[in-house]
């Protein structure tokens, strides 16, 4: 049972994470369609949706070119040549494992090479057992490299005689993403028959920009760090979808919906889906026969009206147009966010004929779509293709219903996994995407087999890694593992512990970070506001403002222990021995404190798209302008006064600017149980030691 509420937390609060980075990118996106080119705002954050840049090859190349970086002569790390060698990409592993860096011209040399193979790839690679007689599947590493060494080890590298089909999500939330990036690419150029990549939904630089891959990037190359990860980018977008294995067993890193054709996936342009998050835009025409970029921004009214923002995976209809919002500045906007959205909205479509007079011009002046307009079906259907195939779970009820707890993709049942089986000739679905305590499960009448490789997901001990074998047979043998030789050592009740404890803390933070909506909601129950309520409203009070469906009154003795003798609880006391803040915060507006604590993740996602030079920098008035992008966002009022209060808290040198790494970790929330978990963590030997921390009456 603890076991299992552990995972919950880890879990509910991940997919919480994620739902909240589409929301936000929806709302950007959303901003990008409706407010002027000419707006500051808009102008932050429209970089990041420029996606489709008319750009032929050879000027892509010279742009990511290599030859004018010199090595110098101290550089102890691997040197590489091309056409890379067997040699060359072992001692790649080997370099890795004892800690060495690549240099940034092998680095931009080695991408360029991918890039170039992977465009001649097919969406859907299709291989075979007959001539290695097995085939290993690994799932999402998320940059942990010692689970690819381990794997490594146990299995043997890439070879002719031992082919890898690695799933997706190779990046994101681990220290080593570029490693295990470049490691992947040096086999694949070395075996480009026997190694096959599936895109996962973390190969997507707008969810880089939230679970540190961007960050790591640029900490680890600072002079050319910008230019790799816009190669990278390409090279996501050209990332083989999926692999078909003897014609029988499908390997994709999501899933599948009601609506999945293997037939329309092989045909998209995967290349154009830089973002599975936004569909992309294609080109308009003039009548004088231009080409239009539709990412290009052309301050024209009729432009803007012929553009309407398609209906998302997070909103089921259109927010409206740039004309019903009468192209006011994100100033404007932020002055009236009390005004309720749904008013504003109403009063939009009340002026919409008016305005649609105005703008209207006779028809051969106008701008028209093409037939591969951004409102055709036959793009909706391709986006929503992948988007499912990156996002999606299965369920165990039949039936395929939206995702709403990642927020995109979908869930789908046994029944639409028995059809799509059958309409294909298929036996079995391999997927990854979701963490497994075990590092596998089979679901769905054991036709579809979630495969996880990245142990140690949540913390050390909390599940196990697995990779898995396919003979001729197409039966799965399944090899699981833990990398952390830490974890080896633990007896199950200390691996069970710690990760408990681990779970438990992140839980008190996520607690005290909705600090202000627990109070309101526990005074809905206290209604003489004595400070206290039952164990019965405290756990309904803390469902309704956290929404994570947990077990709050089993959890109720790891989380409280200001309850008196008559069994109710002092909530007053409750928060103040959940967690403590750092000396900075004393003179901080506490609304915009709490704001920071419980957005900090989305606040640092907008920083880094503000920081178009990845210098880790943002200006003051940048600052202020990210602060109101996320009041607007929040659809709250964030005074002025005390944004200015904030970055002149932050800005101890005086310099104008804000370190962005330093600002977050300023704001950092510090559990006041920590000193205990660094207790319980030195003691993590024997279990003796354990049962005396768990009894000390001090702690």
């Amino acid at each position: 049972m603890r076991r299992r509420y552990t995972w919950h937390i880890f879990q509910s609060i991940e997919y919480s994470g994620e739902q909240a980075q589409i929301k936000l990118y929806n709302f950007l996106g959303y901003l990008m369609d409706n407010f002027t080119p000419s707006s500051n705002e808009r102008n932050l954050i429209s970089h990041i949706f420029r996606e489709n840049e008319v750009c032929r090859d050879a000027e892509w190349e010279r742009y990511f070119c290599y030859k004018n970086i010199e090595v110098p002569e101290i550089y102890s790390g691997p040197h590489l040549t091309f056409p890379l060698t067997v040699e060359e990409a072992v001692g790649l592993v080997e370099a890795f494992r004892n800690k060495k860096q690549l240099h940034s011209r092998y680095v931009l040399q080695l991408l360029l090479e991918t890039w170039k193979l992977l465009r001649m790839l097919p969406n859907i690679n299709r291989i075979s057992t007959c001539h290695s007689k097995e085939i290993t599947i690994c799932g999402d590493l998320h940059g942990q490299l010692e689970d690819l060494l381990l794997i490594f080890y146990k299995n043997g590298m890439p070879s002719l005689e031992k082919p890898y089909v690695f799933n997706g999500d190779f990046v994101d939330r681990g220290r080593d993403s570029i490693e295990i990036l470049l490691i992947l690419f040096a086999f694949l150029l070395v075996y480009p028959s026997d190694v096959y990549l599936n895109r996962g939904n973390h190969e997507d630089h707008i969810v880089n920009l939230r679970y540190g891959f961007t960050k790591e990037v640029l900490n680890k190359y600072k002079m050319h760090g910008k230019r790799i990860l816009k190669l990278l980018q390409k090279i996501f977008s050209w990332l083989p979808l999926a692999t078909v294995i003897d014609q029988k067993v499908l390997v994709l890193h999501g899933g599948i919906s009601d609506s999945t054709d293997l037939g329309v996936l092989a045909r998209v342009d995967r290349h154009i889906y830089i973002s599975a998050l936004r569909p992309p835009k294609k080109r308009h025409h003039s009548l004088a026969g231009i080409s239009i970029d539709s990412d290009t921004d052309v301050d024209t009214a009729a432009i803007s009206r012929v553009f309407q923002r398609r209906a998302s995976f997070t909103y089921p209809k259109p927010l409206g147009t740039r004309d019903c919002f009468q192209n006011r500045s994100l100033q404007d906007f932020s002055d009236r966010i009390r005004v309720n959205m749904e008013n504003q909205l109403e009063l939009s479509r009340r002026e919409e004929p008016i305005l649609n007079a105005q703008i209207n011009k006779p028809e051969q002046e106008s701008l028209i779509l093409s037939t591969d307009s951004v409102s055709s079906d036959t793009a909706v259907d391709e986006w929503k293709q992948i988007l499912d195939l990156l996002w999606s779970d299965p369920m165990t009820q039949d039936g395929c219903i939206p995702n709403e707890v990642r927020g995109g993709g979908c869930y789908w049942g046994p029944d639409v996994t028995e059809d799509f089986l059958n309409r294909h000739n298929l036996q079995l679905i391999i997927r990854s995407h979701e963490c497994k305590q075990e590092g596998y499960e089979f679901c769905h009448n054991r036709k579809v087999l979630t495969l996880f490789s990245a142990s140690n997901y949540y913390d050390v001990g909390s599940n196990r890694g697995a990779y898995v074998k396919l003979g001729p047979d197409l039966v799965p043998y399944l090899i699981q593992y833990q990398a952390s030789s830490m974890t080896r050592e633990l007896t199950v009740r200390q691996s069970v512990g710690r990760t408990e404890r681990s779970a438990l803390r992140v839980l008190r933070e996520q607690l005290f970070a909705h600090k202000s909506d627990l109070l309101c909601a526990f005074r809905k129950f206290d209604s003489e506001n004595t400070g206290l309520v039952s164990l019965n409203d405290w756990a309904s009070a803390v469902e309704s403002v956290m929404h994570l469906d947990l077990p709050w009154r089993m959890l109720r003795s790891q989380l409280v222990t200001c309850k008196n003798s008559e069994g109710t609880i002092d909530y007053y006391g409750w928060f103040n021995e959940l967690a403590i803040t750092g000396s900075k915060t004393d003179h901080i507006d506490q609304s915009l404190l709490e704001t920071l604590y419980r957005h900090r993740s989305t606040l640092e996602t907008i920083f880094r798209i503000v920081d178009t030079d990845n210098s880790g920098f943002i200006s003051m008035q940048d600052f202020r302008q990210t602060w109101k992008l996320l009041s607007v966002y929040l659809k709250m009022e964030i005074t002025d006064e005390a944004i200015s209060d904030l970055a002149i808290t932050i800005d101890s040198n005086h310099d104008g600017s804000i370190d962005i790494d330093e600002f977050m970790e300023a704001f950092r929330l510090t559990d006041k149980k920590s000193r205990l978990e660094r207790g319980r963590s030195m003691f993590m030997g024997t279990t003796s030691d354990l049962t005396k921390l768990e009894g000390d009456p001090n702690i």
